[in-house]
């Protein structure tokens, strides 16, 4: 298992893979990282299609973008969409919106999983989950537990290349408003001076430095389990 801080490249060029390749698939498009992710795709041509896998249709039109509005507890629907190269998951809710921790954990659990394994099973080779810092299976946190829960069961599908990234509070922006989520980017500021050393990974990250990360990393050529931490300076 490797730790990233930085993206592997030299000079902008990627090391390994410099040639478009097939298809990127984006799980949770409509999102604040996953929509500044297809943008990512769609402005780079490292891929020749960019497929959104979504419950409702994008506002947006671009001849590399194909859109399939699915539903994520089907398994043959998903079965039939859930091919190309490179799977990328920005899926996620909160369990205020969600509206109980059963709902919470059908979306950010169920619904990674489900897609990896049918990912895996027809021959996507590379994984890209956004989790969260302090993400661990024995945490105490409902919210903490449920993501590490994630990380370890897509671990265990054995893709050859797994990204997880841990970003801590996201700032972009977003849809919807998480009060608590304001309420720590407010309060934030006060306190970065004190985030030093190995506290520096729960500074606020941007979005957009998430969402480069991915489309970064997916062009490194690296394999095997690889955790993606934020050091927002």
């Amino acid at each position: 298992m490797q730790v990233f801080k930085c993206p592997i490249f030299i000079n902008g060029t990627n090391i390994i893979n410099i040639h478009m390749r097939g298809t990127a698939i984006v799980i949770g498009a409509t999102g604040l990282i996953g929509s500044l992710l297809v943008q990512e795709l769609l402005q780079n041509s490292q891929f020749t299609k960019v497929k959104a896998l979504l419950r409702k249709p994008l506002p947006l039109r671009d001849g590399r973008l194909e859109q399939v509005v699915v539903d994520f507890t089907d398994d043959m629907a998903l079965e039939s969409v859930l091919h190309g190269d490179v799977l990328f998951c920005c899926i996620g809710t909160t369990i205020k919106k969600a509206g109980s921790q059963e709902a919470f954990n059908a979306v950010d659990y169920a619904i990674p999983v489900r897609c990896g394994t049918i990912a895996k099973k027809n021959g996507i080779t590379q994984f890209h989950l956004v989790s969260s810092i302090g993400a661990q299976v024995s945490s105490k946190n409902f919210y903490l537990r449920t993501k590490g829960r994630t990380e370890a069961a897509l671990r265990a599908l054995q893709f050859p290349a797994l990204f997880i990234y841990q970003p801590s509070f996201l700032t972009g922006n977003r849809k919807e408003v998480r009060f608590g989520e304001q309420i720590a980017l407010m309060l934030m500021p006060v306190f970065s001076f004190l985030m030093r050393g190995r506290w520096r990974k729960y500074r606020p990250v941007k979005a957009e430095n998430v969402a480069r990360k991915m489309r970064e990393l997916s062009e490194s050529g690296e394999t095997g389990v690889h955790y993606v931490l934020f050091h927002q300076s």
